[in-house]
């Protein structure tokens, strides 16, 4: 493939742009410049175009530039921009959508992006019990703030300890937050009884999609309802990846277990700038939008008509099921598929996944927390996903990340991933 114009646009880029990209994780060893995407397909300004699998690190549900979607938002810009006081009606079918849908919603607030839900949050959890410290699992990741941005993708020598994820991060922060083992019942509640009455909340990433797929136990997730129940904690569920993707009711709905407060972002609004906090009204009411609410709660573009119609848009495409019908199908012939690929040329391998969601790990053995993926083979993994992409099939190509289907992709497309998967696994075979 030709990169001679990602190479020119991304060397101009970093001359006005930190690495040349306005994401940490955007920036990969290749450089790649886009010029157009549609549907299930992406292209460079090479001319190089590419199956895409990535979908933006999972908000293109529909498809890239889904035309109704794209209506919608048409639609918005030719009523009120932004005003900066009162409602629109747009926000109102927002939140009343989110509350049919969402079982533990009984009342929304919309924000811009997922990293700002999960900090009002944190925020909300603090000052409704007037503690400070917080628990969130080893491999989940919450968003940039100091108070979860930790323990994240570590590396052996860390498990167990403190890994903040930057520099500049406050060490009250960090010292507030208590990191324990995955779908390990006993050590949460160690960890609560070790810091009786000091815990606010606990975070729980749906799915850990953040390291690929690792599905929580459904012991494990009943046991941490049943903890904060006793111990009057926050229970968070952060749904900013498991959304609207695995489901309208987010994948709460599917472990049938209701969480005091969620966040949501990414697919609600199929790549348009959404986010969601939902949850109890009890709790909701104390965000300082309602009369009498003393957690302070701003944004001015909060609820904005354009992230608002896209959010209303994808959710009434997904309302009738067919779509989710359609892409989980695909997603379950993807990963038997390439497991059984992987078992015919005696490649060690466990294909994961849920949903539309799909992560080939480079190992064996079980997936039940973030320790047990140290065993992949990480050469292995990125050599699969960089092989993947030179044939066209885009997948990250960073390790134990998630690759998503949309609405967009065909049969014929899960064909030709797994007819290029054979001829990559060879290669490294």
């Amino acid at each position: 493939m030709h990169i001679e114009k990602s190479k020119t646009i991304t060397e101009r880029a970093t001359r006005v742009i930190p690495g040349g990209v306005n994401s940490a994780t955007r920036r990969l060893s290749q450089p790649y410049a886009w010029e157009w995407a549609e549907g299930a397909q992406i292209r460079d300004v090479d001319g190089n175009t590419y199956l895409d699998y990535h979908a933006a690190f999972g908000p293109i549900v529909l498809g890239h530039n889904d035309p109704t979607v794209n209506a919608a938002v048409a639609k918005a810009l030719t009523g009120p921009d932004m005003v900066g006081v009162g409602i629109t009606e747009q926000e109102i079918m927002l939140a009343e959508k989110v509350v049919q849908h969402v079982p533990s919603a009984e009342m929304a607030l919309a924000f811009s992006s997922g990293s700002e839900a999960t900090y009002m949050a944190v925020r909300l959890a603090r000052g409704v019990t007037g503690r400070e410290k917080l628990i969130k699992f080893q491999g989940t990741f919450h968003g940039w703030h100091d108070y979860l941005l930790m323990n994240i993708a570590s590396p052996a020598d860390k498990i167990g300890k403190k890994d903040p994820g930057s520099a500049g991060q406050l060490a009250d922060a960090i010292d507030n937050t208590i990191i324990v083992p995955f779908n390990d019942l006993a050590a949460t509640e160690q960890a609560i009884l070790d810091h009786p009455g000091q815990i606010a909340a606990i975070f729980m990433e749906a799915i850990p999609h953040n390291i690929g797929c690792v599905l929580p136990r459904q012991d494990f997730v009943e046991g941490l309802r049943r903890l904060c129940d006793t111990h009057g904690i926050v229970l968070v569920f952060d749904e900013v990846i498991t959304g609207f993707r695995h489901g309208l009711g987010g994948y709460q709905s599917v472990l049938g277990v209701k969480p005091d407060i969620s966040t949501f972002a990414k697919a609600i609004a199929n790549g348009y700038p959404c986010a969601i906090i939902a949850g109890k009204r009890e709790l909701m009411l104390q965000f300082s939008t309602a009369p009498g609410g003393k957690v302070f709660v701003g944004g001015t573009y909060n609820g904005h008509p354009v992230g608002s119609a896209a959010a209303l848009a994808t959710i009434a495409a997904l309302e009738d099921g067919t779509i989710y019908e359609r892409t989980f199908r695909l997603g379950d012939r993807m990963r038997a598929g390439l497991a059984e690929i992987a078992g015919r040329l005696g490649i060690e391998m466990v294909s994961a996944g849920f949903g539309s969601v799909f992560t080939p790990y480079f190992m064996s053995g079980k997936v039940e927390r973030y320790e047990d993926l140290l065993a992949n083979d990480t050469a292995r993994d990125v050599g699969f996903r960089q092989g993947m992409c030179e044939r066209g099939i885009f997948m990250l190509p960073m390790p134990i990340k998630r690759n998503h289907i949309s609405a967009a992709h065909t049969d014929a497309d899960i064909d030709r991933t797994l007819e290029t998967a054979e001829i990559v696994m060879k290669t490294l075979r």
